[in-house]
């Protein structure tokens, strides 16, 4: 008696088949939405960047570019907050002064009409620009900038004189100021009528000169940290809560 003939297996290729299909069109979706993802990608950047722009406070003009960071930015749309943004502006004018400023932004709304979680960003001025964008009391003449110090010359009153004098300074961030911490003075002018030792040490004895920079930035904002090097100052700043609409933007600080 002849043994039984095998059964066909084309049910299992069929099976094999249909799989294969299926794979197949999970893939090409995956590929449409990561080529969907980069096309939105590049229209939020676009978006966001025209927006920033638009809300600068008056006096403020330059290019914004503009990069969006997480997985998925439909995800992150759909939420209607972005996970991180990062905004740079290597030319950006500010009331005829030229300054660098990059920012990254964390948890931005879509709409920008709600705080950002948090912010970080630093400005970079050179010897120029910072002495063009910053005043101070006292304070006579440009900045200069060194290894880690600023130098400045002003006018001290001593026994009814004038003094002039140069100094140099470590500068500290403190939250809505800037504090110099006077390293170095040399008195330039009317020293031949008084104790030049006494001048001096009243000038390196004094408390540190505060510079209030709160009224340049938005309220809110506070300076981090600072680096200077020869010829150049990068301020590194804070912020939680911050609003990037233009109102927000234009209202500054005050030193209490």
């Amino acid at each position: 008696m002849s043994a039984p003939t095998p059964a066909p297996a084309r049910p299992r290729r069929r099976a094999g088949r249909i799989w294969g299909t299926v794979a197949a069109i999970i893939v090409a979706f995956a590929a449409l939405l990561v080529v969907a993802d980069v096309v939105v990608r590049d229209i939020a950047e676009d978006r966001f960047g025209e927006q920033i722009r638009a809300n600068l406070p008056d006096g403020i003009d330059g290019e914004v570019d503009v990069k969006i960071g997480g997985f998925s930015v439909i995800a992150q749309y759909l939420a209607g907050t972005m996970d991180r943004i990062e905004l740079s502006a290597p030319e950006l004018d500010v009331n005829g002064t030229p300054v660098a400023v990059d920012v990254i932004g964390e948890g931005v709304p879509v709409d920008l009409a709600s705080p950002v979680t948090a912010v970080a960003g630093t400005i970079t001025v050179d010897e120029e620009s910072l002495s063009r964008l910053v005043t101070v009391p006292g304070v006579n003449g440009a900045f200069t900038l060194g290894d880690g110090v600023v130098g400045y010359a002003g006018t001290i009153e001593v026994l009814g004189l004038s003094l002039d004098y140069s100094a140099t300074a470590r500068p500290t961030a403190a939250g809505e100021t800037v504090l110099l911490l006077p390293e170095g003075v040399e008195i330039t002018s009317g020293a031949g009528v008084v104790d030049v030792s006494v001048v001096v040490g009243r000038l390196l004895g004094d408390d540190p000169l505060a510079i209030c920079v709160a009224q340049y930035l938005p309220e809110g904002v506070e300076v981090h940290d600072l680096a200077i090097a020869p010829g150049t100052a990068t301020v590194e700043l804070r912020a939680k809560g911050l609003m990037l609409d233009e109102a927000s933007l234009a209202r500054t600080g005050s030193c209490d």
